[in-house]
């Protein structure tokens, strides 16, 4: 199988695609690793195949799904869920189909409100965030956000602590209280925890009460992180939020969220979104005009302190697993 992309640190991932609800009856394009794919449903579940037709190389997604099989809009070939040519209109039907008709397919899923896909052999079967999610939590999708920015530098924002202060001041932080203690990180396969960094955060959760908040940041696999958020002031109160980070190409990418908490439950997931939305476009005015655009491997490249140790670690897993798309 050939790839846009030979990174196969990446191309073994997962990646989120799409929102469960936004694939309907409908074929619905998009580009992993700058890939085009197609993701469509049928009543056999959830399907992407490479979004060439063999024959003359238009897009399936400008299809439609019918009989539960893909059907190109150029001449009409049909393709079951499993890529093979069931049909071709203009071919008699004394003649069987040629051999080599069949869709380029890759491994597709559906969990966690969101379509997944693989473009090689998953390293995983599942998700990396599936064994983190908790039962009894509130939870809430946000996305699809669009960044003009490298899927590694987006992940690099999040885990970057002593940005809470200055991008989002008076929400996350205080630039009256900037500083970082000292912390350290610690890798277990192919996995990075930091140590509970505490931060003071004068509204965290849009509600306008101020909060010293204790955070441990979690990297799960090159292009997926997650941290755990507790308070000294609401003892019991515990947030999680994960990031999946699609990359589109080197510097265009497309970031999912999922939150869970054990309070507010009754809280509307709108109050939720609406204060992630704020956030992320205060984000994106740096993660969008960040020079090098690709994230810079060589440790040498920038000036580090010691608050930056969960992105040093980050740098250093992404050169020790091979990646280099979105890199540098």
């Amino acid at each position: 199988m050939t790839t846009a992309i030979q990174d196969s640190a990446l191309i073994d991932q997962w990646h989120p695609v799409l929102l469960s609800s936004a694939l309907l009856e409908r074929p619905v394009s998009t580009r992993v690793l700058a890939e085009r794919v197609v993701v469509f449903r049928t009543s056999q579940g959830v399907h992407a195949f490479k979004d060439l037709c063999i024959h003359r190389g238009v897009p399936l997604s400008l299809g439609k799904v019918a009989g539960d099989e893909l059907v190109c809009a150029y001449h009409g070939w049909s393709y079951s869920g499993c890529g093979a040519c069931t049909r071709i209109p203009s071919l008699p039907q004394d003649q069987p189909i040629p051999s080599k008709a069949k869709a380029l397919v890759f491994r597709c899923i559906e969990a966690h409100g969101l379509i997944w896909v693989c473009l090689g052999t998953p390293s995983t079967p599942e998700p990396p965030i599936s064994s983190r999610l908790e039962e009894g939590y509130a939870e809430v999708i946000m996305g699809p956000y669009q960044l003009r920015a490298a899927a590694p530098r987006l992940i690099e924002n999040f885990l970057d602590v002593s940005h809470l202060m200055f991008v989002h001041e008076g929400l996350l932080g205080d630039s009256q209280f900037a500083e970082i203690g000292d912390y350290h990180v610690h890798q277990l396969e192919g996995a990075l925890r930091s140590d509970e960094i505490t931060v003071y955060q004068p509204n965290p959760d849009g509600t306008g009460r101020g909060v010293h908040s204790r955070y441990v940041y979690e990297v799960l696999a090159p292009l997926c992180a997650a941290f755990t958020k507790r308070s000294d002031e609401e003892p019991g109160h515990i947030f999680r939020l994960f990031l999946m980070v699609l990359p589109v190409t080197e510097t265009e990418s497309v970031a999912f969220m999922i939150k869970q908490r054990n309070y507010a439950l009754e809280e509307p997931d709108e109050i939720f979104i609406l204060f992630q939305d704020t956030l992320i476009e205060q984000d994106r005015e740096m993660v969008e005009n960040q020079t090098p655009e690709l994230l810079p491997l060589d440790l040498q490249m920038e000036l580090h302190l010691k608050s930056d140790r969960m992105s040093i670690a980050y740098r250093k897993l992404l050169r020790e697993q091979g990646v280099t798309f979105g890199t540098a």
